[in-house]
């Protein structure tokens, strides 16, 4: 798979509410309301890894669940980052939590 280039990297970030571009990585840092939230986000998300066959590197801090997504294989951001970082995005709106 093919690295993004630069402006294909910010195009897709215009798409993905509050990613963005850190270290080479596409990230995002979720505030939730509590650790069990926290947890469950992050399980979500390895389902989601699974399926995809794309494992993000996550961060949990209490409340605070950080995803970063880099293809080490490419050596950068890829398709798959863009798509994982989608699909995390949409998992996480869940009507009864406030996810920024």
């Amino acid at each position: 798979m093919a690295k993004l280039s630069d402006s294909e990297i910010q195009a897709a970030l215009g798409g993905l509410p509050g990613w963005q571009l850190t270290n080479g990585m596409l990230s995002k840092t979720y505030e939730l309301p509590g650790f069990p939230d926290a947890i469950a986000l992050v399980n979500g998300a390895a389902e989601l890894a699974e399926a995809q066959g794309h494992h993000p590197d996550i961060d949990i801090r209490y409340n605070k669940v950080t995803f970063a997504l880099v293809t080490h294989d490419a050596g950068g951001i890829t398709d798959k980052d863009v798509q994982m970082a989608r699909a995390i995005e949409e998992q996480s709106h869940f009507p009864e939590r406030d996810m920024e």
